[in-house]
């Protein structure tokens, strides 16, 4: 007998970088307004803020993902942080570390 499975076998189907989101409590000039943007746009947009901002940075979803089988709607601090290490190219950026000096 065969058995059938379906899907990724990590519970993690590859994410939507290009989805819309809002990336919020992040400056943009003298407030913290939210910004309207891609996933990918987001998260690359965090990486840039000092650490504060990053800390109290929220990212809500247009729709849930799942990441390690678990469904996640918003992001918030360290968690997208966590993101960051998906984004498309960081893996590879993360294998070849450029040399210091």
């Amino acid at each position: 007998m065969t058995e059938a499975t379906w899907g990724d076998e990590t519970g993690s189907p590859s994410i939507d970088w290009r989805m819309s989101v809002a990336l919020q409590n992040v400056p943009r000039g003298d407030e913290e307004l939210a910004e309207v943007t891609s996933l990918e746009g987001a998260v690359r947009a965090w990486s840039t803020l000092d650490a504060a901002h990053q800390e109290s940075a929220v990212i809500s979803l247009d729709h849930p993902i799942l990441i390690d089988g678990v469904s996640h709607a918003t992001f918030t601090g360290p968690a997208i942080g966590d993101l960051a290490e998906r984004l498309p190219g960081a893996s590879a950026d993360n294998q070849n570390p450029q040399p210091e000096g």
